[in-house]
Order: C-alpha cells, then structure tokens, then sequence
C-alpha cells in the first residue's frame, strides 16, 4: 500500500505540472486573444483536472483553490466577464501560487500553512483593482520554479510510471547506457585494427562476421542516441511567460511565436541553452522591441513579436530567435568600437565584423543602466555558452526592421565524427563539420606578410597557424606538411600538421580538472590503439590564432 501511496502522489505531481504548464501557455495566449475560445476551454478544463486530481489524493486546500480558478474560468466561458489584462495577472499568480505549493503538500507540510489568503480573496471576489499589473512573478515562471521541487519530485517518478506506452527512465541509466556504447566504441576500434592487421591470416567469414557485427552496433549506438533525444518544445514554451511578464514590466506588450517545437536535441543540451536563450530575448526586448507609443509611430503593431524557431540543417539544429523592433544601431556599434580603440575611425567592416563586436566582453551601446542590459555584461557569456556547446551564434540585423539571432548546435554532445590528425606522436581530433579540405603545405604557395603566415589557395589569402607551435610540441616534420582548411562561422583558417589519419567516429570524454580550460582544446577521446587524442576546439584555436597574428602585425609597425 506505501509503494501504491507513492506512486500516485508521484504521478499527481507530474500530471499537475503539465497542467499548471498548459495554464500558463494558454493564459499569455489568451491575453493577445481575448475572444480565443479553444484557449479558454483548455483552461477551463486543465483547472477541473487539478481540482479533481487534488480532491482524489486528498490535498483539500489545492483542490479548493483550483475550484476558485474554475469558477473564474467558467465566467469566461459564459461571456459575462471578459480576459482583461488584470485578470490574467491575477490567474498567472494563481498559476505560481500552485506551482510553488502543490509539491510542498506533496512532501507533507501542513496544508494550512501555506495558504495565501490574499490571493485567495482576490481570486474569489475578483479584486482587480488591487492587482498591480508590473508587480510579475518572474522568479516563478523563470528555471527556478520549474527547476524546483516539482522537478526533484518527477525525478523519482521517472521509474516505472507508465502513460501512453512510455517509461519515464532515470536520465542516470541513459547516460551509464551511453558511456558502456561509448566503451564498446573505443573496443570494437581495437578489434577492427587487429582484424586489419592481421587480415591475411583470417577467413573471409571472420571478416564479414565483424562487418555485420559492426552495423548492428552502429543502430544499437544510434537507437540509444535517439533516447536522449528530446523536443525542444517544452523548453520553448516555458519562455512565452518570461516574454509576457518581462515586456508589461518594462512598459511594453510582446508575444512569443514559437516553430519548429518538434526538433529535438540531446537532453544534455536543454538544460545548457535555457539561460543563452533567456538572455537572448531579455536583450531583444531591452534593445530591440519598442514601447508601444513608439512602436505606433512607426506604424508597426504595439504588440511586439518574438520568434523562436527551431530546424535542422545539414546535420545540425539551428535555433533562431527573430524580432520586430529597431534592430541594432551599426553607426553606434561603430562609434562605441571606435571610442574603445578597437578600430579606426577610417576601417571598412562589413555587417558581420560590425555586429561580432556585441559578443566581445564590456562592450555595450546601452546609454542607461537597467536590470536587463547596460553593463556590458550578457552576449560574450552567451557567446561562451554556445561555444562551449560546440556551436556558433551570429547576428543579422535591419535597422527598424529588426534582428535575427542564430544559433548553430551538433545533435549530441557524446559523439562526433571527426578528422584525426597528426603532429610528432600526438594524435588531435578535428569535429568533422569544421573541416573544409585539405592541402598540401609547399615551399610555392608559401608566403609572408607583416609576419603573418599564408597562402594563396585558388587566388584567395588563407592564414595559417602550426598546430605544432601552438601547443609547444618542439621538433620539426621529418616530411611533407599539410593544411588542414577549417571554418568558424565566416572565418577560414590553416592548421598545418604532419599527418592526416582521415575521418572517423570519437566518443567525447570530459577532460580532468587538472586540463579544464586548457585553451585550443574542448574534450578528450581513447582511439583504437587505447591511446588518448585531444579534440580541438576550433573557434579558440581561430581566434587565439588572429590575436597572435595581430599582434605580430602592431609589432612591426
């Protein structure tokens, strides 16, 4: 009977979070769309299931509550009150109210004293005029209630809480599962090299025996991947609150559009992108969205609009966020960059150079201090963030258009195909999606300017760095050296090493502590021969190697 008790106090948490998040989404939505019929059955109805589900696991506090909501909601549907913006405050807090107590009735504290009696009367009477429309809840609809104990709590569901023919499982289990297919990886290499080696002396069936073993290995690696795998849906939605309430406390009215909710991503990578994100639309509503007086001025709707957009693209997810207001300033982007001595007054730039100053750390064109932005503190973490993700961000923008952020991430954070090269007896793993090509390093296309080394690759200067040199491996190539061609975003760059292995499959394991933050390199793998190789972090490695380069250059001046 206690397994039976738990069990259903587990599934009543998780059952009450889906609705409380459904509630949530609507009643935004509901306050663009006031005559949104559909959206205020939903509401309605997600309201009777809480107050159900309550009475039935014998919360009677929450379930008098959540009939309070309903009674509200069910004015709504009869038409003789209307979704004014107050009155969706006032259901937003009650929304927050739940969230914050259902998991502490949950854990046991005593129903009557957790009560908010003010809210309460003003749910049930209706007290609009007490309500303070600025006065918004972000702590309650931002990560830290949903990252709460209504989280802990569905951690401990996660086993054996079956609904509609799924297992909630323990994320722990998915990852051990993932690390033994990573191990299995690095063995399977070992054998397959042996095999090779020795493939004169083996039958024909061994071999194929491997082969076939080796694909049905390659689905099993990939179904577990596809475990991990979640849609970056519900991570979206919980923004559309943070867009609401953020906007009506600053004197603005905007709303989340949200596509593409149905790609997914490693699970590993929702927790990582909710803060970049959230910074992000903070940042587009500060700068970008205009107040509404302004905003009819210029003839644009008073609502602003936010789009978040997620697809895939060439193997990879491409997250974008989009807005309706001013875009940035390029001529004080300039200016701010010129004052700062970061470029001359006379320099051409192109819009991409212009806006790659927002991501720099301090830099800001804000003329005022606010709790959003101002201090130059924000897009350079951002930019980290995503980085340290293995991915890439870029700006586009048009003045009083507005702007476009993007977002480029891998599918997985476990595993990469990349290219293994060589330098001296070190093996280095280049991500496979930043290489271009490949060419030889000959004494023709050679050059030097300023110090600086390049060469001309079908008429065009491509800088290039020793991979040797930057890592302090000392000695010299005994042969010919070639130039491994790779990109970040739009800047091309050489890596000349000693040997190229060619393409293969790594799994990423974390580098110690001792060699966190090492620069130029972002994790560690174990080949096939139990060696380990470094994989190196191209985006440092670029601009490690143009800060070198322009330094050389001011040297010579």
């Amino acid at each position: 009977m206690d397994f039976d008790h738990d069990l259903l106090i587990q599934t009543y948490l998780a059952e009450a979070e889906e609705q409380l998040v459904r509630m949530e989404e609507s009643l935004v939505l509901l306050e663009t769309q006031p005559e949104n019929k559909e959206m205020i059955e939903i509401l309605f109805r997600a309201a009777h299931t809480l107050k159900g589900n309550a009475s039935t696991t014998g919360f009677m506090r929450v379930a008098e509550f959540a009939h309070g909501l309903e009674d509200v909601l069910q004015q709504l549907r009869k038409g003789t009150r209307v979704a004014e913006s107050r009155l969706i405050t006032l259901l937003l807090r009650a929304v927050d109210f739940l969230r914050r107590v259902v998991p502490e009735y949950a854990a046991g504290t005593d129903e009557s004293l957790l009560g908010d009696e003010k809210l309460f009367k003003q749910l049930t009477g209706l007290k609009l005029d007490e309500i303070d429309e600025k006065e918004t809840s972000l702590t309650a609809s931002g990560s830290e209630a949903r990252g709460g104990k209504f989280e802990r709590r569905e951690d401990e569901a996660r086993e054996g809480v079956y609904r509609n023919k799924t297992l909630r499982v323990d994320l722990d289990k998915l990852d051990r599962l993932l690390n033994l297919a990573g191990e299995i990886t690095i063995a399977r290499g070992r054998f397959s090299q042996i095999l090779e080696e020795r493939a004169g002396k083996l039958g024909q069936e061994v071999l194929e025996a491997n082969t076939a073993t080796d694909a049905l290995f390659l689905e099993l690696q990939e179904e577990i991947m596809k475990i991990r795998m979640v849609p970056v849906g519900p991570m979206f939605r919980q923004l559309i609150r943070t867009v609401r309430d953020v906007a009506l406390a600053h004197g603005k009215t905007a709303r989340l559009v949200i596509e593409g909710g149905e790609v997914e991503v490693d699970t590993a990578m929702i927790e990582l992108l909710k803060d970049p994100i959230a910074h992000m639309i903070r940042n587009a509503l500060d700068h970008g969205i205009e107040s509404p007086e302004i905003r009819a001025e210029k003839q644009k709707d008073p609502c602003g609009q936010l789009i978040l957009r997620a697809f895939h693209d060439s193997g990879n997810v491409v997250i974008q966020l989009m807005d309706d207001g001013s875009g940035f300033n390029r001529k004080r982007i300039i200016e701010k960059a010129v004052s700062k001595g970061l470029i001359s007054e006379s320099q051409k730039l192109s819009n991409a150079e212009v806006y790659s100053f927002i991501f720099m750390p301090g830099f800001s064109t804000s003329e005022t201090v606010t709790d959003l932005s101002g201090r130059g503190v924000g897009m350079d973490v951002v930019k980290r963030n995503i980085e340290a993700l293995r991915g890439s961000i870029e700006i586009d923008s048009q003045e009083e258009k507005g702007s476009a952020l993007t977002i480029r991430l891998p599918l997985t954070l476990a595993i990469i195909d990349g290219f293994a090269v060589g330098v001296g007896k070190e093996t280095y793993i280049i991500p496979i999606e930043n290489v271009i090509e490949c060419v030889d390093l000959t004494q023709q296309n050679r050059r030097d300017r300023d110090g600086q080394n390049i060469i001309n690759l079908r008429e065009k200067v491509l800088p290039y760095f020793y991979l040797r040199e930057n890592f302090g491996l000392g000695g010299e190539a005994l042969g010919r050296e070639s130039i491994v061609v790779v990109k970040n975003q739009d800047r091309l760059a050489g890596i000349v090493v000693d040997t190229l292995f060619g393409e293969n499959q790594v799994v990423i394991k974390p580098l110690g502590k001792f060699f966190q933050g090492l620069p130029g390199v972002s994790g560690s793998t174990i080949l096939g021969n139990g060696k380990v190789a470094l994989i190196l972090d191209i985006p440092a490695l670029i601009r490690d190697a143009a800060g070198k380069q322009t330094r050389m250059a001011d040297q010579l001046v």
